[in-house]
């Protein structure tokens, strides 16, 4: 039959409910705390030829948008005509799901009458995949995990214990590691029952002509907005820290009537560091970063994606080519949406904000709950804490944000309840955010020690320590980053390092770009910020120019 355009619009919506119930599902059951806590994770619906119709809110940029790539790559290695209902697909190569091994991708077919009418995808991040145990360390992908080409976990509903086996044996976490895995798979099987339900009462035995209005109707959404942009191109380049030297980024954005294209030729060469980043991964924060700016409201499906393309030379970092490491491809990929930005303001300077602190600062350790003798009854805990957004030209950034990544910061209590550290001090640092009319996101001063005397493991991956966030239109620049023991010994920021018994870590964790001069800035917003202690009562003065 065909359908009226109302029950379009009413399946539409059904299908972000099912795949948000499916993100709920994964994030209520998983073990690994940065999917539990702060949601990690991506979900979403596919139809038949593996085109993503919906994606869950609850989820982070990198795993959504390199998820709506995984499900044609499980397609190409296994047709469609050779699956059966209760098969389930597994991977974790870095470049067909989500940069790196520690994240698992899952793909489930989704049958209704006996037809397979479509697909249900969703990914995580599990704490520990094997590899070395020294994060900042590898020099190749092979060092980092257990990698996993694209596998039947499940045939017909029966689960592979052999490759079960396999993957318990590759992991300092085996059952936290496989319960993860049966998280996945259990959200995907919920998602396809919840989504058979919807088709058995509008009484739809296809997704296709569902699947056509969903993207033809956001692809000219997509497009109507870009007829409403200037045309052209503009350059951007945004400084990276980097470790052994700093890592230089090159965009160049084209905005066409067809859509908007990004080429990051001229950017560095990959590096032998992990830091490298599988193009999935650098296109979804691009795409991403549009997104954010330019289509706000319109659903992430593979309609909207279509217009957002990108090109990087093979061999660059933002384009890293198999056996590169890339384990830590999250300190130069969620550094992008920065990158594209410094060529959106000049195209649209009233609508894009300073610099973010944009990379995550996660707290990420490993030590014995008693003695180092002890290895075999180790912790492996990460949480994740945030930085500053820069500010927009017309409002303050937000302080203590996962800007862009979406992941949210993990509370202490589940941190120091899985290890015996305990976090004496997390507070927004004062004076971080970037001076201004309108002034940067703070970022945070936390404070680390154990319980127990003795030593634990810090893993680091940090940004924004030697080139903080700049501020535009005559705004501050955001505090610097930095990451130091109590004793004074200052660490850096892409390292693994032990932390001495009775020693605590100092971390503070960078803050967002001002915008517009700071003696404009509203003098009640000043001293509005003076009361909070978000800046001090020198820099009110000097800054600022508030009188006393």
């Amino acid at each position: 039959m065909t359908l009226s355009l109302i029950d379009k619009q009413i399946m539409w919506n059904r299908l972000l409910a099912v795949v948000e119930e499916q993100a709920q599902v994964c994030q209520r059951t998983a073990f690994s705390t940065i999917v539990r806590e702060s949601g990690d994770l991506a979900a979403g619906v596919f139809d038949a030829q593996g085109r993503m119709l919906a994606q869950a809110v609850t989820g982070t940029p990198g795993h959504i948008n390199s998820m709506a790539l995984a499900v044609g790559h499980v397609i190409a290695a296994y047709p469609p005509e050779t699956m059966q209902d209760g098969d389930v697909f597994i991977h974790n190569d870095p470049w067909m799901g989500t940069g790196h091994t520690n994240d698992i991708s899952l793909t489930t077919p989704c049958f209704h009458g006996g037809k397979l009418v479509g697909f249900l995808a969703c990914n995580s991040h599990v704490m520990d995949i094997g590899g070395l145990s020294d994060r900042s360390s590898s020099t190749d992908v092979f060092m980092e995990g257990l990698y996993l080409p694209i596998l039947k976990i499940a045939e017909a509903g029966r689960i592979d214990e052999s490759l079960m086996a396999v993957i318990r044996a590759n992991t300092r976490q085996p059952v936290e590691t496989i319960g993860d895995v049966y998280s996945l798979i259990n959200c995907n099987q919920i998602g396809c029952e919840r989504l058979t339900d919807m088709m058995a009462e509008f009484a739809i035995d296809t997704l296709d002509e569902l699947a056509a209005h969903i993207i033809d109707a956001s692809r000219k959404a997509v497009l109507d907005r870009i007829a409403d942009l200037p045309k052209g191109t503009w350059d951007g380049a945004l400084m990276l820290d980097g470790r052994d030297e700093p890592v230089p980024l090159k965009a160049r954005l084209t905005i066409s009537d067809t859509g908007v294209h990004i080429d990051f030729a001229g950017s560095a060469p990959m590096t032998k560091r992990n830091f490298n980043v599988p193009l999935c991964y650098t296109l979804a924060y691009t795409s991403y970063s549009l997104g954010v700016a330019l289509f706000g409201g319109i659903p992430n499906n593979y309609g909207s994606l279509e217009p957002r393309t990108i090109s990087a030379p093979e061999g660059c970092i933002l384009n890293a080519l198999k056996p590169a490491a890339v384990v830590a491809r999250s300190q130069v990929g969620l550094m992008l949406p920065d990158l594209v930005y410094d060529c959106l303001r000049k195209a649209l300077p009233d609508t894009i904000p300073a610099e973010s602190t944009c990379g995550l600062w996660g707290v990420n350790v490993m030590g014995p709950w008693s003695s180092p003798a002890r290895i075999w009854s180790q912790y492996r805990a990460q949480f994740m804490t945030t930085g500053g957004m820069g500010a927009l030209p017309y409002r303050d950034g937000m302080s203590a944000t996962g800007f862009p990544s979406g992941v949210r910061g993990g509370p202490v209590e589940i941190f120091e309840s899985m290890t015996t550290l305990v976090v004496w001090k997390k507070e927004f640092d004062t004076d971080s955010g970037g001076a201004g009319a309108y002034r940067g996101g703070l970022g945070q001063w936390i404070e680390i020690g154990n319980t127990i005397p003795e030593e634990f493991q810090y893993f680091a991956g940090y940004e924004r320590i030697d080139n903080p966030a700049k501020g535009t239109k005559g705004g501050q620049s955001g505090g610097a980053g930095s990451l130091h023991l109590s004793n004074g010994a200052r660490q850096s920021g892409k390292s693994s390092f032990t932390v001495p018994a009775g020693e605590r870590v100092i971390v503070h964790s960078s803050g967002g770009g001002g915008s517009g001069d700071p003696r404009q800035r509203s003098r009640d917003a000043v001293r509005r910020d003076l009361e909070h202690g978000l800046i001090s009562t020198a820099s009110a003065r000097d800054t600022y120019g508030l009188e006393a």
